[in-house]
């Protein structure tokens, strides 16, 4: 899918292109700037107020995703590809991969398949070449100005484990240097097909998943030691100043734990670059809190959502209506303890990407991941009928593909906002209207504004001595693209 970026220019000192995406039908529609007698919404922009530099925004390169764009006709796939990659499109810029398999993976499968292999010579990751390295090669070709890829390793080959099986457990001591040797192994064998690993995270979700797929657990602690005496050394070594984040699981009490003890420690902070999160503590809180004080425990190092989705869900085919509606439900719905209950309610898809996307970046968050860039219509293939919405869904027995409005949500950030930009002040008059504001390295000003409310909204942009007017439907998105 493609969308028109074309200029439009009032009559005043900055032109200004204005694209939305509503429950009313607009997928990045582009709308008229004009002006406002009286403003439902004031909001003030304050470039001078300068907070965290944006890394990026995109989506996961996952094997099930891989294999179901390898089942569409060529030219499916490749505008599939185009639509996330092209400049056309949504210009993903920050992306994420699994190392050995997870559950949105064909077959269990690990990288060292060969018990008590600690020298590594069986290395090898045949496994990711028929389609998953494909797929990332195809999106490099269309992508004119790159992007960063995160690596998270769900398990360790079962044989380094204390239950010796791909479902929870440990890993053993013995094999701590072996696990880092694995990191350096992978990043090299990836390297030598054109792809650089920009960062990777120690592990996901290290505190688990009930055993229903692909995991290993760690402590706090565990994971300092294993960063600070194997993990951060190893990676040292290869000189390609890569990444490592530690943590990335779902933010709220986990993350205050996790983050007062890691972010703390004064042996750990030098082998860090700084905290993963994920989404998945509640459907529609996005702790702001929480991200906020995990900033404030070491302001030097970053904050990145590397994980989210709409999940425990079977995607709905070429209905938007039910992406805009309050329906989806979540894991939690069904197995949150009743202390926990209140954070899973029924929401609203769009909502959820929308307020998360917003409240992270008003909350340090430096880049937002989603999960499955494309799936099949039953939400996978996936090993454990852990089923999800992704974005793009694809019908493999007609060759058929839908964006739903997700794709157009995270468009709305990934598109406008490019790596370098910096988050700026702001100030709106309600609490009705969610924003955010970022100054790109181009000396352009987005504004995304997001309205939740049954009401079209008038909004009133005041920035230096410019003022913008604009009209946000009912249950929207918006950005705002300003040029001097």
């Amino acid at each position: 899918m493609a969308f028109c970026a074309c200029k439009q220019t009032a009559n005043d000192s900055l032109s200004v292109d204005i694209f939305q995406t509503s429950s009313s039908g607009d997928k990045l529609t582009q709308k008229q700037r004009h002006k406002v007698e009286a403003p439902d919404v004031t909001i003030s922009i304050r470039p001078t107020d300068q907070f965290q530099t944006i890394t990026g925004f995109g989506g996961a390169f996952t094997e099930s995703s891989a294999y179901v764009l390898d089942k569409l006709p060529d030219s499916v796939r490749t505008g599939v590809i185009n639509s996330y990659f092209g400049d056309e499109g949504a210009q993903y810029s920050l992306t994420r991969t699994h190392m050995n398999s997870c559950d949105f993976s064909i077959d269990h499968y690990s990288y060292a398949p060969v018990k008590d292999d600690t020298a590594l010579e069986h290395f090898t990751i045949e496994p990711d070449l028929d389609d998953l390295v494909p797929m990332i090669k195809d999106a490099q070709a269309t992508s004119s100005q790159g992007f960063k890829i995160v690596a998270s390793p769900w398990t360790a080959p079962p044989w380094m484990k204390d239950n010796n099986h791909w479902y929870g457990g440990k890993l053993l001591n013995q094999y701590y240097s072996t696990w880092a040797r694995f990191f350096v192994k992978y990043q090299e064998a990836y390297a030598a097909h054109g792809i650089p690993i920009w960062a990777f995270t120690v592990e996901n979700e290290p505190l688990g998943n009930n055993s229903n797929w692909e995991s290993m657990h760690y402590t706090p602690e565990e994971m300092a030691r294993f960063v600070t005496e194997y993990l951060g050394p190893e990676l040292k070594k290869t000189q390609t100043d890569t990444k490592l984040l530690v943590y990335d699981q779902n933010r709220g009490k986990e993350l205050d734990e996790w983050a007062g003890k890691l972010l703390t420690d004064t042996a750990l902070l030098p082998h860090i670059y700084g905290t993963a999160v994920h989404w998945y503590t509640s459907t529609y809180d996005y702790f702001g809190a929480s991200l906020t004080r995990t900033h404030d425990l070491a302001p030097e190092k970053h904050l990145l959502h590397t994980e989210g989705c709409i999940d425990a869900e079977v995607p709905k085919w070429n209905n938007d209506a039910w992406y805009w509606s309050k329906e989806a439900t979540d894991w939690g719905w069904d197995w949150a303890t009743e202390e926990d209950k209140v954070y899973h309610p029924k929401y609203i898809p769009a909502y959820r990407y929308a307020r998360d996307i917003i409240g992270c970046l008003n909350n340090w968050v430096e880049g937002w991941i989603d999960w499955n860039m494309v799936l099949d219509r039953q939400g996978g293939p996936n090993l454990a009928n852990n089923w999800c919405v992704a974005p793009v869904i694809a019908d493999t027995a007609t060759g058929e593909v839908y964006y739903t409005p997700l794709y157009y949500i995270i468009s709305h950030f990934s598109k406008f906002i490019r790596p370098g930009a910096i988050r700026i002040g702001h100030e709106v008059s309600t609490t009705e209207i969610m924003t955010t504001s970022v100054s790109n390295p181009d000396g352009s000003i987005v504004t995304v504004l997001f309205n939740p409310t049954s009401e079209e909204k008038t909004i009133e942009i005041k920035i230096d001595d410019e003022i913008i007017g604009t009209t946000i439907s009912k249950e929207a998105v918006q950005t705002l693209i300003l040029r001097p």
